[in-house]
């Protein structure tokens, strides 16, 4: 059984996540999505309310599943038996980060691969923050997001 760890903060999932996840899934038998704490970002939903966001928006797939953390990645996926992590890339600006994240969790944890992923070009001018930012302005985020972030994000600013 291959298993892939998708790392983020999620807050929230949106459609180019759904992308990835979407596409990387059929590559592996069980892939997890890795609600992680980011300590220099305060989230606008709780951990409970991202994990359950994704549970509603993956509920179609088979082998998606949801954890959190606020370990190592590299550690969690020791001990979760993962051998790759996945994270998405949507500009050329996002590349020099993942390349220097991959790199240390390869010195941390040689057997787990770190896997680069560009979303579908529609879904490339997508991030979490803006996505916020939109809702927060009540502009129209209906083709951004799942169904049920949707709602949850019209709530929140409604």
């Amino acid at each position: 059984m291959k298993k892939i760890l998708y790392p983020g903060s999620f807050d929230p999932i949106h459609n180019g996540h759904l992308d990835i996840a979407r596409r990387a899934s059929k590559l592996f038998d069980e892939f997890v999505f890795v609600v992680a704490v980011h300590p220099t970002k305060k989230p606008l939903f709780t951990k409970k309310e991202r994990i359950k966001l994704i549970q509603d928006s993956t509920s179609h797939f088979k082998n998606v599943s949801v954890l959190y953390t606020e370990k190592l990645i590299v550690d969690l996926a020791k001990e979760h038996g993962a051998v790759a992590l996945i994270r998405g890339l949507r500009h050329v600006s996002d590349f020099e980060l993942e390349f220097q994240m991959a790199m240390m969790n390869y010195h941390l944890s040689p057997e787990v691969t770190t896997i680069l992923m560009m979303p579908e070009e529609k879904h490339i001018h997508l991030n979490s923050n803006l996505v916020k930012e939109i809702a927060r302005l009540h502009g129209d985020i209906e083709g951004f997001v799942p169904p049920p972030v949707y709602k949850h994000l019209k709530s929140k600013f409604d």
